[in-house]
């Protein structure tokens, strides 16, 4: 069975407060005021209006929206607004996680899980539903329908041998030369199993805004050559993290009744990314650190980030479940 994510692009989304509001009338080219500075702050950055302001914002730069001039990828007045949302975000992230422990110390915290660690995961293996598992599908489409392609940003700002050892990583997200197998796709695939639609962005307006968040982390260091060694910390907690959920999910779906094509994905990860975990900590972290030691407060910062935003969105999903309603917007049919 092989299935592909739409290659059109994704309807605009319907505005969540003011700021979305007047970000997305930028984008349908309607004429529009000045966006008040107190409208967009750091205490808003994690809320549903900025968070999808700049999810929408972002996509200029992956797929675009149907019906939107992909000449606005630059246009100056949503650059200015975007370096607001960005700003705001930055600040909620860095008061967030301060301060942020030792390089040494963050990598080491993420080698072994703690025995009494709990998260969707955990949930759906043991307790889980279908629906449920439908709704974590749908809350992660919004980055493995593009996966790896946030981290890509960073290769051409990365030194030999790192940049070398990052794409090698990247090269297996994209299936090792056989497109099929590209994680992107096999993700569509899982979606499809369980009767969702592999569509590119097609749940972007149910999905709340703790999820739009670990997406946007992502883009937000990827784009900014100041915070390379961040997005390299995101990308090694989720290498080094990844293989004991990724377990779990696939156990999780089988129980559920996924067919191979529903465990798949997660079954490819197990086994990619306890290799990827090596790479990443010996070939890219190793190198980029021994060339300029300044570089590893930022990656301490990118993982402990990483962290933080993967936990709001495990709480989110946990309360919602435990309380026997749906996850996001609205239930997915």
């Amino acid at each position: 069975m092989s299935v592909r994510p739409a290659d059109t692009s994704p309807l605009l989304p319907s505005p969540r407060g003011p700021v979305s509001a007047h970000l997305l009338d930028l984008l349908r080219g309607d004429p529009v005021g000045g966006l008040p500075e107190a409208a967009i702050t750091p205490d808003g950055a994690w809320g549903e209006d900025q968070q999808l302001a700049l999810y929408a914002g972002y996509e200029l730069h992956y797929q675009g929206f149907a019906g939107v001039d992909p000449a606005l990828e630059w246009d100056p007045s949503l650059l200015a607004l975007r370096a607001r949302l960005e700003r705001a975000f930055l600040t909620a992230l860095q008061t967030a996680t301060h301060p942020v422990p030792p390089l040494a110390d963050v990598l080491s915290g993420l080698l072994a899980e703690p025995p009494d660690a709990t998260g969707p995961s955990h949930h759906l293996l043991t307790d889980g539903e279908r629906w449920q598992a439908r709704e974590y599908l749908v809350h992660r489409s919004l980055y493995h329908l593009k996966e790896a392609d946030p981290q890509m940003w960073v290769v051409p700002r990365l030194p030999h041998p790192a940049k070398a050892a990052l794409v090698a990583v990247q090269y297996d997200e994209y299936g090792a030369g056989r497109p099929e197998h590209a994680h992107a796709l096999l993700f569509a695939r899982m979606m499809s199993d369980f009767g969702l639609d592999p569509a590119y962005g097609r749940y972007l307006d149910l999905v709340p805004a703790p999820a739009l968040a670990v997406v946007n982390l992502m883009t937000l260091f990827g784009l900014h050559r100041a915070l390379r060694a961040a997005l390299v910390g995101q990308f090694a907690a989720v290498e080094i993290t990844s293989p004991p959920g990724a377990e779990r999910l696939a156990r999780a779906f089988e129980r559920l009744g996924a067919s191979a094509d529903g465990t798949l994905f997660y079954r490819e990860h197990v086994v990619a990314d306890a290799v990827h975990e090596q790479l990443v900590r010996y070939t890219v972290i190793e190198p980029l650190v021994a060339a300029d030691p300044h570089l590893a407060d930022g990656i301490a910062f990118g993982i402990t980030a990483a962290g933080l935003t993967e936990d709001r969105l495990a709480r989110h999903l946990l309360d919602a479940w435990g309380a026997g309603r749906t996850s996001l917007h609205a239930a997915v049919l």
